[in-house]
């Protein structure tokens, strides 16, 4: 394709019969809810791979019941660390859902506070820092880059939220420059955009925090609405309202939809 092309993409799956593919998010998304998935044929697929920004977890099983014959899996890297740096295992009754696997050969992870510097352990969020073989030396002819980012240690700063839990398998949030600080919280927008696409008549969304001067930023949405189906901003507040929402009592966000 010379451009993306939803249906052209889908057709090209059951045209060449694509076992194996990798996708970022939106697409992944896309394929749980779109309707045109159920015009073609995508039962050759058996794992689809999603990189490169967070991907919850009713996602990846929305996907997988839909198709009913592939396994949903995500996996972590960056080009600074030469691709990949964690994998999901080989075995599927491994994949654990909602993880992006376990670190590749020879890799070491911390997890830590990006404002004390301190090391934290399993469940709790933190910059995540990555030590190995496949580490890049630096960037060429940026040595102020080089500096903030690869440590004299040789850790990576990732720049990237997230954490580890007890059998090592790691877990992705957000990026730390797009946290938004609510009351003392930090909110990861991918989180909540996870949140908005459960909606049934919610096509895609995406949420940006803005000024305010009690509580330092508030998370504000634009959603976009699937083809024929209609909601309003109050509709799509009061769907938030019943979850995510709970754990941020007292916010007035705002939500712009466009139909």
């Amino acid at each position: 394709m010379r451009k993306f092309d939803f249906e052209d993409f889908l057709a090209a799956i059951e045209k060449y019969k694509i076992r194996y593919l990798f996708a970022a998010p939106p697409i992944v998304i896309r394929m749980a809810k779109h309707p045109s998935v159920a015009k073609y044929d995508l039962s050759c697929v058996e794992t689809i791979m999603s990189a490169a920004a967070p991907l919850r977890r009713d996602s990846e099983e929305e996907l997988e019941a839909r198709l009913g014959t592939c396994s949903v899996t995500q996996a972590y890297g960056l080009t600074e660390a030469g691709g990949f740096c964690s994998l999901p295992p080989l075995s599927r009754h491994l994949r654990r859902p909602g993880a992006s696997g376990v670190l590749v050969p020879n890799t070491e992870c911390k997890v830590v506070d990006p404002s004390t510097g301190k090391e934290l352990g399993p469940n709790q969020d933190g910059e995540l820092w990555f030590r190995g073989p496949q580490i890049s030396k630096g960037y060429l002819n940026n040595p102020a880059d080089s500096a903030t980012t690869l440590d004299k240690e040789g850790w990576i700063h990732t720049g990237d939220i997230g954490y580890y839990d007890e059998d090592q398998y790691l877990y992705i949030k957000d990026r730390i420059k797009e946290m938004i600080k609510f009351k003392g919280f930090q909110v990861a927008p991918a989180e909540l955009e996870g949140v908005l696409v459960t909606h049934p008549a919610v096509e895609d969304a995406a949420v940006v925090g803005r000024p305010d001067q009690e509580a330092g930023e508030l998370p504000m949405a634009f959603v976009v609405l699937k083809s024929g189906r209609m909601a309003t901003e109050r509709d799509i507040m009061d769907f938030l309202a019943g979850g995510f929402l709970q754990a941020f009592a007292g916010w007035s966000g705002n939500c712009e939809v466009d139909p």
